[in-house]
């Protein structure tokens, strides 16, 4: 590939919480990056940003929205790597699209686009969800004995502790993503596509607050039961809870740009664990947790794949250190 410090890249989602924390990265390694944010009046984003060591030098900030996908062409023009981070959480009104699951997946096929027509793009790594992966079975007989790379969620099940943003959300990252791979089957196509199917994502990340990942890991804790209802809906949807902390979840998608030839699909995550482990491990620090938070399903689903490590990626965070690193990061925001 082309040396680092004369390589472009660009960042849809730039200004959230993997988005900030992989142009942070980017630019440590030489990068020069593009990255998109909805709203360049936004200060605190813009300025989060721009504090960045080499922003000065080597940061480049375009807007663009999921809504309005044309937006990004110009982002993109010009850039060897594309990652695709944006997704839309919640339905934004007043748009052609009835629901954030019809934007994000026309927006996947308008930067696909994008990337053909610049001429320059090699490769486009997209940060999908292990939402997408569910081992359950297709006629809800349980799951299957393992979670990895061929999993599909099964979109037509009711899970339980779901509601409509997280089926929205699960709909949404599953279509994406086999929108991108449906693309990267056609042999005609010269543009390498990649998939990576990110766990829960915990840890500090650069952000001034926690995110929503890093409360939900932190639910039986806080007693929020928002939050608490995502995790369990993680785990009945997963089997168990796939966890990765975000140092990882960066260098995995800077290794699937730097990697000489990679195609295809890549789960994330270095541990498979359930809500009752991370309650036990919790406890030893809080020995008031909620006993009732224990409940054990007694699941033997396992972890299938290594794929991403098979082609040489190491993990560096495992499951004390990811869960040490939410409880740091809560205490910091005065959460708890």
């Amino acid at each position: 590939m082309e040396s680092e410090g004369s390589c472009k890249v660009c960042v849809t989602g730039g200004a959230g919480y993997i988005g900030s924390a992989l142009v942070h990265s980017l630019l440590q390694k030489g990068y020069i990056v593009h990255a998109t944010l909805r709203n360049l009046g936004d200060e605190s984003k813009v300025g989060l940003l721009k504090s960045f060591p080499y922003a000065e030098e080597r940061l480049h900030l375009f807007e663009a929205n999921i809504y309005t996908p044309e937006e990004f062409v110009k982002a993109i023009n010009g850039c060897v790597f594309v990652f695709h981070v944006a997704t839309p959480l919640q339905h934004t009104s007043g748009y052609k699209y009835k629901n954030p699951i019809e934007a994000a997946v026309n927006a996947v096929k308008k930067i696909i686009d994008a990337c053909i027509q610049s001429g320059t793009v090699k490769r486009l790594i997209y940060t999908a969800s292990v939402v997408a992966a569910s081992p359950l079975k297709d006629d809800k007989g349980g799951y299957k004995v393992t979670m990895d790379e061929s999993c599909w969620t099964p979109l037509h099940l009711n899970v339980p502790y779901e509601n409509e943003m997280l089926k929205d959300y699960t709909n949404s990252k599953t279509k994406s993503e086999q929108e991108i791979l449906k693309f990267g089957e056609d042999k005609a196509n010269d543009l390498e596509l990649v998939t990576l199917c990110c766990g829960l994502v915990g840890g500090g990340g650069c952000l001034p607050h926690p995110i929503v990942t890093v409360l939900i890991l932190v639910s039986q804790i806080t007693n929020n039961a928002a939050n608490y209802q995502c995790l369990r809906y993680l785990e009945e949807l997963l089997g168990k809870i796939p966890i990765v902390h975000i140092e990882d979840v960066c260098q995995a998608h800077i290794f699937c740009a730097e990697t000489p030839s990679i195609n295809g699909r890549f789960l994330c995550a270095s541990s498979y664990v359930t809500s009752a482990e991370i309650a036990k491990y919790y406890q030893k620090t809080y020995p008031q947790l909620n006993k009732e938070l224990h409940e054990e399903l007694g699941r033997e689903i396992k972890w299938g794949s290594k794929k991403i490590e098979d082609k040489g990626f190491a993990y560096k965070y495992g499951t004390e250190m990811i869960l040490n690193d939410c409880l740091e990061c809560v205490k910091k925001s005065g959460i708890i």
